[in-house]
């Protein structure tokens, strides 16, 4: 009787949440018209590329819908690397993002400039896939997993890896 229960009321839970998702969720639309703030973290040994010590990085964002479930941005990301390979870098992009509405997935694409003190300069295209869970009208957390092609130097820069972000829709 005990574990039917537990059970039960285990399932009851999962149920409301996953509703209260689906309604906050259809409650905030990604409409044409609304501005989008997000920051970022990604590292944490989470990532990999080939010359790589503890890894960690920041990015900010800001962007515009340009039409339902399309949003361009920008953003300013830090990335700091415990190896004495590849130094602290700092990078610039802009970049485009397609929502899935149904279910809150996104698919983007973008492109940054990467600068190091070192005299390492690098342009590096690339995807990402996440998932915008609503906390709110307007407040999500977003996971995302995401590869950066590095034209430098392929084996050694280029990265991918795990960031949980925040975002404001408004």
């Amino acid at each position: 009787m005990g574990k039917k229960f537990v059970a039960v009321v285990a399932l009851m839970l999962m149920t409301l949440s996953a509703s209260a998702q689906y309604v906050n969720y259809r409650q905030t639309p990604f409409e044409q018209d609304k501005f989008y703030i997000g920051a970022s973290l990604s590292g944490f040994d989470l990532n990999y590329n080939g010359d790589d010590g503890f890894n960690m990085g920041v990015r900010a964002q800001l962007g515009y819908m340009l039409a339902d479930n399309v949003l361009a941005h920008t953003g300013v990301d830090y990335n700091h690397n415990g190896s004495h390979a590849i130094p602290d870098r700092l990078s610039v992009g802009v970049g485009v993002r397609y929502y899935i509405e149904q279910n809150g997935l996104f698919l983007g694409v973008n492109g940054k400039y990467v600068h190091a003190k070192s005299n390492y300069n690098d342009f590096m295209p690339g995807v990402e896939v996440g998932y915008c869970y609503f906390l709110s009208r307007t407040a999500t957390i977003e996971p995302a997993i995401y590869y950066d092609q590095s034209f430098k130097n392929h084996s050694d820069y280029s990265t991918f890896g795990f960031r949980i972000g925040f975002g404001l829709y408004f």
